[in-house]
């Protein structure tokens, strides 16, 4: 598989198809068992992992700590039953769009984050 849109697909669906399958023999089928907030967890890990990536790495260890991110991604995204054409479709929304003219248009704090004015 190569060209972005289909290894993504296509990774989406085997994250689908691990669903329910032995979490002694699937890495994918444990991490749907903990459900968002152990795949939350992770996605955290690896998004920390890619930081650090890249800011003293090399290209090639970005680009794994980035696949790392964007594979547990899809499967929180799956805890959640949220397909990733829902993603595509918010990011066409936006395309076009000043972030900041975006960010200004959201009426509720996004969770965790703090509301506007405070410290």
């Amino acid at each position: 598989m190569t060209g972005g849109g289909n290894v993504l697909d296509g990774l989406e669906r085997v994250i689908a198809a691990r669903r329910g399958t032995s979490t002694e023999r699937s890495y994918t089928a444990r991490l749907l068992a903990g459900g968002a907030a152990a795949c939350g967890a992770k996605v955290t890990e690896e998004a920390a992992e890619l930081v650090a990536a890249a800011s003293a790495e090399p290209a090639e260890r970005v680009v794994s700590e980035a696949a790392d991110l964007v594979y547990h991604m899809l499967v929180l995204l799956a805890t959640r039953e949220v397909p990733l054409a829902a993603v595509e479709t918010e990011l066409a929304r936006r395309f076009g769009v000043s972030g900041l003219e975006e960010k200004a248009a959201r009426t509720t704090p996004r969770a965790g984050s703090p509301s506007e004015g405070s410290p």
